[in-house]
This record gives C-alpha cells, structure tokens and sequence, in this order.
C-alpha cells in the first residue's frame, strides 16, 4: 500500500500549500521530496488527476489545480443535494432486497471500521473506500443516467468524491467522532429508503454534508492537515 501513502502525501502538500496552485508536478522532484522512487509518483498522479487536484498541462505533465476549501464544501453540499434525489427515487419505488442486503453489509464494515478510539492512516483510507461502496451504490441504484452524470461531474472537485480522504484541520482524536456522525448518518439514510420515505430519505441525504464544514476545517482555526471522509 505504499502508493496510498504517497498520495496522502502528495494531497497534504498541495493542501497545506507547500505545493502552490499552479505549479508543475514533476515526479522527480515530488519523489526526492517525500524520499521514494519515481513509479510510485508516476502512478499516483493520474489518480490524483482524476480526484481534481491535478489538471493536465502540456503534453503530458500536470500541475496543481486552482480551488478552495469553500469551494469544496460548496460543492460539497451539491453533491449531497444530487444524491438525495437519488436516494428519494430509490424510496418512491421501493428499494430491492438485495440493494438494502448490500448496503447493510458495508455499513456493517463501516461499523468495524471506526469502533476505536483512534484510526491510523489505512483505517481512515479503508473508510473511505467504504464510504465509496455505500453512495455508489445509492446513486447506482436510483437508475438515472443524468443524475449520475450530475454527480460524477461534482465528484471532480477536490475532496469532494466520497471515496477521497479529505484533508482537514481538526486534531487527530476528533476524526472517529466525525466518521461516527456520518455514520449514523448513513444507517439514517438506509433506514428510510428501506421504509418507504422518499421525503425522509431525500432530507437526511442533502443533511449528510453538514459534518463536511467541519472536516474541511471550515470550522475554527486551521492546523495540521488531517484526513477524513464523508
């Protein structure tokens, strides 16, 4: 998992600043940064591209997108707002067995996941691919072309995809209690499309970007960059 570990890095750089909007991406310079090869640079770049960090310039180089963290909130809220019609389309209809058997059982992961105190760096990045499972699976499931369309092109701004590990300024003991929320969070929505409540179901999805203020550090002062997903 040692390419995890450097597009954490990577991300916390462009985050923090160290990596200025703008500026070219070199994998040679990047890798005698953070002490690695080159091939791990190289093959996190693209991903790191397709998360909206990165934006190609040239011929085959990329440098660091132009955004803020306002900017990712914002956008934050939209794909929340996108996915609760998704989420009430499911309901209307009424949701197949298998659909809630399947959300149950990564909801059960999640569980796993975050009933500790503390969660170390591949914890956080295995939330975040739960994270992933759980809103595909809801967007997938609501059967329209369009609206998945809206939201994927949402999921292109920075820290805004559900399977990005978002970097934040809150301290490192606060990140279970966040993940905590939108996991309760998540377990709210399920119940209700599981129920029947389009209404209910459309709310909680377009209330699932409140903790996101807070995890984006929009909320007090900013410090050392954490990660967290919602």
């Amino acid at each position: 998992m040692a390419h995890v570990s450097v597009a954490q890095r990577i991300r916390q750089l462009i985050v923090s600043g160290e990596l200025e909007p703008g500026a070219r991406v070199a994998e040679a310079t990047i890798a005698e940064r953070l002490g690695v090869s080159r091939t791990p640079v190289r093959n996190v770049i693209p991903a790191l591209a397709a998360e909206g960090l990165l934006q190609p310039v040239g011929r085959r180089g990329y440098a660091v997108r132009r955004f803020s963290i306002e900017d990712s909130f914002r956008a934050t809220e939209l794909r929340c707002v996108l996915e609760g019609q998704a989420a009430r389309a499911i309901a209307a209809r009424g949701p197949e067995p298998a659909l809630i058997e399947a959300l149950r059982a990564v909801l059960d992961e999640g569980d796993a996941i975050i009933a500790k105190e503390r969660l170390i760096r591949d914890e956080q990045e295995a939330y975040a691919a739960m994270n992933m499972r759980f809103h595909t699976l809801i967007v997938d499931a609501a059967c329209d072309a369009l609206l998945a369309e809206l939201i994927h092109r949402v999921y292109s701004v920075p820290f805004v995809s559900p399977g990005v590990v978002a970097s934040t300024g809150i301290p490192a003991e606060e990140i279970p209690a966040v993940l905590q929320t939108g996991q309760r969070q998540h377990h709210a929505i399920v119940d209700a499309i599981e129920a029947g409540q389009p209404d209910l179901a459309e709310m909680l999805m377009r209330g699932h970007s409140a903790p996101a203020r807070r995890t984006l550090g929009l909320d007090g002062p900013r410090g050392e960059v954490r990660e967290v997903a919602l």
